[in-house]
């Protein structure tokens, strides 16, 4: 990968600097100038903010942006004045993806095609370093956040959603498949949620992205402003007191306030047909739902999928799911480099669907089923792809680039659990109802026991409540003690 001078990446860090100086004083002057630069930075107190500035571009990430951040979030990593470091966009969007456009017209002429794979091979390596920085990062995904939004926030340690954020990797709707780490977060959240948002392409909006795991906090967009304000005042703050103070802005939901549709039989039905291993039997699996559910809704929610599934490209699924599944085995270096080596196959003609579907949806906005190749599931041959998008790009070989991140990073100890601020996970409930969780104490539990567990552990964290009740509404039964006059609660899958 060509990488920026040392002279030229100090210029930027002037630049920065410069931008943060100014804005030191008059935090918010800047956002309404016509001509600034698509990324900015600001400095108050020890906290340190990127700006994604491109607001009628819904801030999409392109090579000037990618130039400017790295240079900045590098030198506050290794600083010593930045304690906290904030990622936030201007206007409707945090971040809603890359500029594919540009990069499906540079991958289609030889000479430029170097530029395309280097495209990703800086966004890869920007997306690890934010998630492997030393020090609290928190992002607000404050508005739509897809694509190469998600990958600059979702391994965050805090990760703030609001009523605005529209979350969504809808890759496979213009014949790609979801990258910046998706092989990595998709397959470690709940159930199959993240396998169906990858395949599908569907969004999560609101709540929804805070209680699927994809964001640790919701605020309301309205607080946003004063909870930065009130992190600012902080001199050195932990990790613990950070997600205090964010805990302290968040809010709850409302009794009428509408819960996540992917609850209840439908969750169940979700996780059972994308549990499969082949998109192949998860459209048979999605059929036979679609027709004898017992659950009316259930029906309805089978049959819209199979809709969803059937307008992506057949290639880009066999692509996605088999790098889902592979990724839950990976470290997120390791997803994000086979995602390296996949988006040089897509950039190197491995298949025509990529071209097709970015003309199609996002230039010519075309309404109906882009012209896949092949056009069906059973024409793609399963081997050919695991052949070529896994197997002939790869820096092994040769033939894709090797994602590098700076030595201060790579020698630095594990990675936060990106979950350790987030509700509890189905895996940590489980493990406190079957009483392997180190903090159970017990091999029997109640329901009540159960709740003031989990509301000691997270210290009263808004949505856990919520969170534990449609778990056990799932995936647990009740077992009588008369003796005792208990009812202990028991696993029951």
């Amino acid at each position: 990968m060509s990488r920026p001078t040392a002279t030229a990446a100090q210029r930027t860090a002037a630049i920065g600097r410069h931008l943060m100086s100014s804005s030191a004083s008059t935090p918010h002057s800047r956002m309404d100038a016509p001509d600034e630069a698509p990324v900015l930075f600001e400095a108050n107190g020890h906290v340190r903010t990127y700006v994604l500035n491109r607001p009628k571009k819904l801030n999409a990430l392109n090579e000037p942006m990618l130039s400017l951040l790295r240079p900045q979030i590098e030198e506050w990593a290794q600083g010593d004045l930045a304690k906290v470091i904030v990622g936030r966009g201007v206007g409707r969007a945090f971040c809603a993806g890359g500029d594919v456009e540009s990069v499906v017209r540079d991958a289609s002429n030889p000479e430029t095609r170097p530029k395309a794979i280097d495209f990703f091979h800086r966004e890869f390596e920007m997306d690890y370093i934010l998630a492997a920085l030393p020090k609290p990062y928190i992002c607000v995904m404050d508005g739509i956040t897809m694509g190469g939004g998600v990958g600059l926030s979702v391994n965050a340690k805090f990760r703030i959603a609001t009523e605005k954020t529209v979350f969504a990797m809808p890759e496979t709707k213009i014949g790609y498949s979801p990258d910046v780490g998706a092989s990595y977060f998709l397959s470690r959240v709940d159930g199959e949620i993240g396998t169906y948002l990858g395949l599908t392409g569907v969004t999560l909006s609101g709540r929804a992205v805070f209680e699927h795991g994809f964001a640790t906090h919701f605020v309301e967009s309205r607080r946003v402003p004063a909870l930065l304000e009130r992190l600012a005042a902080l001199e050195n703050p932990s990790y613990e007191q950070i997600n205090e103070l964010i805990e302290e802005a968040s809010s709850g939901r409302e009794p009428d306030e509408p819960t996540t549709a992917i609850v209840g039989a439908k969750r169940e039905a979700l996780d059972a047909a994308f549990s499969h291993n082949t998109v192949e039997k998860i459209v048979a699996a999605l059929k036979e739902q679609s027709e004898s559910h017992q659950d009316e809704s259930v029906r309805q929610w089978a049959a819209d999928t199979l809709v969803e599934l059937e307008k992506r490209s057949p290639t880009s699924l066999k692509v996605a799911l088999a790098a889902i599944r592979r990724g839950k085995h990976m470290s997120l270096l390791d997803a994000l480099q086979m995602e390296m080596n996949i988006a040089t196959a897509f950039c190197s003609g491995a298949t025509p669907d990529f071209k097709t579907g970015v003309m199609a949806v996002l230039v010519e906005k075309i309404k109906e089923r882009p012209n896949w190749s092949p056009s069906r599931l059973e024409d793609v041959d399963e081997s050919e792809i695991l052949k070529t998008f896994f197997s002939k790009y790869t820096p092994e070989e040769g033939t894709a680039p090797k994602l590098a991140p700076p030595d201060y990073l790579t020698s630095a100890n594990k990675m936060m659990d990106p979950m350790r601020f987030a509700l509890p996970t189905e895996a940590e409930i489980r493990s406190m109802v079957d009483g392997s969780h180190k903090s159970s104490g017990a091999t029997e539990i109640t329901l009540d026991e159960l709740l003031a567990k989990f509301d000691s552990l997270r210290k009263g964290k808004v949505g856990v409540r919520e969170k534990v009740l449609e778990v056990v509404e799932r995936k647990c039964i009740f077992e009588e003690d008369k003796h005792m006059d208990k009812k202990w609660l028991k696993w029951r899958h």
